[in-house]
Formats: structure tokens, sequence, C-alpha cells
């Protein structure tokens, strides 16, 4: 493997988490014998075709420093790829980190993690989900998200301010004054096909997102399967007593939600956009696959199932 890494950073990331997050790892990562070079980019198109051709060039690793957002552009660049995906978690939520078990927030931890896996045990496969819509697809780490979470992505991005997080929570209540349950169709790669008015519908390939929510908190991200949590008709009251349990993955087990493992499977609904890594995809129909071991990834090995993966705290 070669000793030259690629820094691939966000420097926005966390409100300039990023910025300073790029530093101590790179000096970490340069202590323990590597070659490290930086790719920022103009814009993420930029990035990307950047990070792609150092990729191409034969980099030992491209190590994403940023959030979630940043980890899914570097997807886009190593999957299906013999190159690892080193992880330096400096965003808002930290999904991807979090589904791994690895650092959060410790951006020295998480560059000696890294350089002692790429020394030692090396990366490991994980899945990938891959999500099609018309001609184009794009590969993602932890939850594709349909339904009330999705419209809170849209309104809090429509919103100048507040800044961070608490935006995403105004847009919350703004959304719950409004929401009503949508008619999805979900056709499943076995051909069932299961129509239902539902407050949303997410489909992991990791357990969590919105920064520790675990939606689909039985999802491996090893076993060839994605996860789809499917919240049925709440109205507003259920849903503020069921929410809080999201953090814990105890939602589960209310009777408004149900749970499918599939291969593959088609969500449809009107006026619905689906998000992935928190990342706008479009509007529904959206077709969402898992691809096996479509990734390498400096990660530790994951937790047996049924057992959480520790991770830093937020």
């Amino acid at each position: 493997m070669s000793s030259d890494l690629t820094l691939f950073v966000n420097p926005t990331a966390g409100r300039g988490r990023g910025a300073h997050a790029a530093q101590p790892a790179a000096q970490v990562l340069r202590d323990a014998g590597f070659s490290v070079r930086t790719v920022l980019g103009l814009d993420a198109d930029d990035a990307l075709t950047r990070a792609r051709e150092a990729v191409a060039d034969g980099t030992g690793a491209l190590v994403a420093v940023g959030g979630d957002g940043m980890i899914s552009l570097a997807l886009q660049a190593v999957a299906g790829t013999d190159t690892p995906l080193g992880i330096i978690a400096a965003g808002t939520g930290n999904d991807f980190a979090r589904t791994l078990g690895l650092p959060v927030r410790d951006p020295a931890a998480a560059a000696r993690l890294t350089a002692g896996l790429l020394k030692g045990e090396g990366a490991r496969a994980m899945d990938l989900g891959r999500v099609t819509s018309g001609t184009r697809s794009r590969w993602y780490g932890t939850v594709l998200a349909s339904g009330f979470d999705s419209r809170v992505n849209d309104r809090g991005n429509r919103m100048r301010l507040p800044a961070g997080r608490f935006k995403y929570d105004l847009a919350i209540l703004a959304e719950l004054a409004a929401f009503r349950p949508v008619p999805y169709r979900l056709t499943f790669d076995d051909g069932r096909v299961l129509e239902v008015d539902a407050t949303l519908v997410a489909v992991g390939n990791g357990t969590s997102y919105g920064g520790g929510m675990r939606i689909c908190a039985d999802a491996r991200t090893d076993d060839g399967l994605l996860d789809v949590t499917v919240v049925g008709d709440c109205d507003r009251t259920t849903l503020l007593k069921v929410f809080p349990r999201v953090y814990k993955g105890t939602h589960l087990d209310h009777p408004k939600v149900t749970t499918h493992r599939v291969r593959s499977l088609t969500l449809d609904a009107p006026g619905t956009t689906g998000y992935a890594d928190g990342e706008p995809l479009g509007p529904l129909p959206l077709t969402a696959e898992c691809v096996p071991a479509a990734l390498r990834v400096l990660a530790p090995a994951p937790a047996p199932p049924g057992v959480a993966p520790s991770a830093s705290p937020r």
C-alpha cells in the first residue's frame, strides 16, 4: 500500500470544525510516517473531481475530514474501488462515524486509529446503499430519509436563520403544525407491494441520521441488506411521544412502526423529496439497493448483532 495519503477536507463543516480538524489529523498521520496532501476544491463538484483524480493516481487512502456531507462526497470517489476511506468526523451530525464506532470530534484520536489500521490489519469491507432516480445514481452509507424527516430538511435548508441545529429544531416545530401522512407505495425486491399512509419511510444501510437518531437501529453494514423503517399514520400527539424514543432505537417496538429487511426497494409518494446521508436526492420515486462490500473502510470490526457500536460523545 502507498504511504501517500489524501486528506479530503471540508473547511466549513461543523461551522468551521473541519478546518480546525485537518491540521492535527495531518500531523498525526505525518508523525506515523505517511506523506499527506490535502484536497479542498472550489466547490463540491470540483472537490469530487480532485478526489477521483487522487484515487486514480493510486493514493494509499482517501481520508475525509468533515461531516456526513463530506463523507457522502468521498463515497462517490472511492465506492467500488480498492482505495480505502478514512474518516475524521468533524461535522454536526457525524452519523457515518457513529454507525462505525469511530471517534467523533476528536481528530487526533481518529487519525491515530486510521494510521494504526493502515499499518496493521488494514481496511475492512462494508456494504453501501445505492439510490437511483432515472439515469442518475448515488452511493450512501447511512440512511435514505423520506416523508416528515425529509420535509424538515427541506424547510431547514430554506431557512437562513438561525444557524446550526437550532434551525432544524424550529423546522421540526413548523412541520409538526402542517404535516399530514403521505400515501406511499413501496415495491420490494421479492415482488411484494405495500401501500400505506405513512409519516415517514427510512431506508438504512447504517443505523442513524440527524446526529444520533437511531431510526434504523438494527441495521448492519455487513449483512447485504437494507433495513426499512415505516412510521405509519401518526397524529401529532403520537409523533411527539414516539420521537424521543428514536435516540435509543426503542421506537421500533411501537405499534405504529413496522420494519422490513430487503435487498432493494422502490419508494413512491407524492410531493416527497428523498435525502441520503443528509444530501438531497430529488423527488420520489427512488430505487434503493444494497451493494455488498462496496467500500473498503478504515474502521474497527463491527459490533456483534444487537450491540450498538461505541463512539465518542457529541
